[in-house]
């Protein structure tokens, strides 16, 4: 068993856009969960910002299901951001490049509350 919690997430729907904040770990076993979620909300609304504040943890699945999730929100005319990004997390966007998808939020190091 791990430290870490299994993902979180905290649905707050909006007018027209979703926050899904997201607790703990965004690995394998959780990563499905996330996609799940944010692919039902996203015929729902045109903006869907991910609140990375309380994730502590994230691997290759976790960072495969974000760069998939942006290519099915993109081809739906949709937007997804991420928000609140750590810096041990933040310093995986950067080597992967995945930070530069989710821009402006993930340049500006946007904060919400």
């Amino acid at each position: 068993m791990t430290d870490q919690p299994e993902l979180t997430l905290d649905i707050e729907m909006m007018t027209d856009a979703v926050i899904v904040r997201c607790r703990g770990a965004l690995t394998l076993t959780s990563a499905g969960r996330l996609r799940h979620e944010i692919k039902r909300l996203l015929p729902q609304t045109r903006v869907v910002t991910i609140d990375f504040t309380d994730l502590a943890r994230i691997d290759s699945f976790g960072l495969g299901t974000l760069a998939s999730l942006y290519v099915s929100a993109r081809n739906a005319g949709r937007d997804v951001y991420i928000v609140n990004i750590g810096p041990r997390i933040r310093e995986i966007f950067t080597v992967t490049r995945l930070l530069s998808l989710f821009e402006p939020a993930g340049h500006a190091n946007i904060r919400i509350p």
